[in-house]
């Protein structure tokens, strides 16, 4: 569909400043109310601005909707490209360094509240678990693409595992790390207090070597490494 040309409002802030106010208020609207539930009146009240400023620099619900992921996903998704390099560069490709370099990045956005933190959360956690064709464009267009890079990573470091078995271990990884992104403090309450849900570098090692082990589970039996 043809994007409407919109005049832009008279005395509207210059596009940065003002494009920012918007996401940063959509997102919060679209995580607390989801796709359908959110309006372009109240993200233009959140963000103290005049609803025609929506249209102007983002053109409709939707297109907004697909750049507030956008952005988010693309901070994330350069910050796994940057480790994966990093790790390549030192010869210390793991399949636990592997996994923290996918995972580490998206759970530390979600717990941080200056860049999205608990609203991104949301926002995510509806796009990957949505059955309907908005989700699975918008999931597809911002993630899939650094998927397939992390899943031939780790097919080719763990002996015996087909694809198929590394796209297993991939969603399961994914899964996991949403699930991590926003503190609960569900764990606490299970625990006793024994467990913290503020102790990132805890909770990220033992994401890691929890979902290392059931990917290693997934390769053919008796594998042994160097083997094809």
């Amino acid at each position: 569909m043809a994007r409407l040309a919109v005049t832009r409002p008279e005395g509207a802030p210059e596009r940065g400043e003002a494009q920012e106010a918007i996401l940063d208020a959509a997102e919060i609207v679209f995580g607390e109310s989801g796709f359908h539930g959110a309006t372009t009146r109240a993200i233009a009240v959140r963000a103290q601005a005049n609803a025609a400023l929506i249209h102007y620099y983002f053109g409709s619900k939707e297109a907004l909707y697909e750049a507030v992921i956008a952005r988010r996903a693309g901070a994330i998704n350069d910050e796994r490209r940057a480790r994966l390099a990093e790790l390549h560069a030192t010869g210390a490709v793991t399949l636990e360094a592997l996994l923290d370099t996918l995972l580490r990045p998206t759970i530390s956005l979600g717990r941080d509240p200056s860049r999205g933190g608990a609203h991104y959360t949301r926002v995510l956690g509806h796009a990957a678990s949505g059955t309907d064709e908005r989700s699975h464009r918008v999931t597809s267009a911002y993630y899939d693409g650094i998927a397939r890079v992390f899943i031939a990573e780790i097919a080719a470091i763990v002996p015996g595992l087909s694809r198929e078995g590394a796209v297993r271990g991939y969603l399961n990884a994914i899964a996991v790390a949403i699930s991590l992104m926003a503190p609960t403090g569900r764990v606490q309450d299970l625990s006793d207090g024994t467990l913290a849900d503020d102790d990132l570098e805890e909770m990220l090692g033992g994401a890691v070597r929890f979902v290392a082990a059931g990917i290693r589970a997934l390769a053919a039996p008796g594998s042994k490494p160097g083997a094809p």
